[in-house]
């Protein structure tokens, strides 16, 4: 009696269970598992890794290196360029240098030529104030002598602050750069021979250039 009882006991619960759906849902869940569990796990196909690029591609390499060697032609056309303007400038400089050094000394001759054509039409003037003084020395007329000897000292002393300067001739040697021999005399003694007696006219120089030879005789 007692496992009858025991029996509908359990054939109770699992009625009950079954109107509840706790039954289904667990044996289902249960052969769900089962079922997971007898079917073969599909392997998942591993992505392969990309290759990682390498830092500098060769293509880079070769562009690089061609505008590095652009650049270094580049620099040696300016380079080149930059000598010749260079020359170019020196040359140019020199020729100014010269042209300029050229102007500066035909301006200085320039001037020297028109100040020696104007003491050289003044030394006429100077020759007849020697003239005058020659004749007045043995003159009485001291007023005269002394007024000629004025006129001659001061136009003399001018001259002299422009570069003029008298030849020493008399008592000298003959010299041919500065001496022009008018005639031979008899030397009065053994030691002017050769050597200036007498001046005719007198020689000039004109900053250290003679502008008139002076005329001599020479001691034969």
């Amino acid at each position: 009696m007692a496992e009858v009882l025991e029996y509908l006991c359990a054939d109770f619960n699992r009625s009950a269970l079954y109107y509840l759906g706790i039954m289904d849902k667990k044996d289902t869940t249960i052969e769900e598992k089962k079922t997971a569990e007898q079917q073969p796990v599909e392997e998942q196909p591993v992505k392969e890794q990309p290759a990682k690029e390498e830092p500098v591609k060769e293509q880079d390499k070769k562009e690089k290196k061609k505008k590095v060697e652009e650049l270094s032609k580049e620099i040696e056309a300016l380079k080149a360029s930059n000598e010749k303007e260079k020359e170019s400038y020196l040359r140019l400089y020199a020729e100014f240098e010269t042209f300029r050094r050229r102007t500066a000394e035909e301006k200085l001759a320039l001037v020297a030529s028109a100040a020696s054509d104007t003491i050289c039409g003044l030394l006429p003037v100077l020759d007849d104030c020697e003239r005058a003084m020659t004749m007045l020395a043995s003159s009485s007329d001291e007023a005269a002598k002394e007024g000629t000897a004025l006129i001659y000292n001061k136009l003399m002393d001018y001259l002299k602050t422009r570069g003029l300067a008298v030849i020493d001739a008399k008592g000298k040697e003959f010299d041919t750069d500065y001496h022009e021999a008018v005639t031979r005399f008899p030397a009065p003694s053994a030691d002017l021979q050769g050597k200036v007696v007498d001046v005719i006219q007198t020689g000039y120089t004109l900053n250290g250039k003679v502008i008139r030879f002076a005329k001599v005789v020479v001691g034969a």
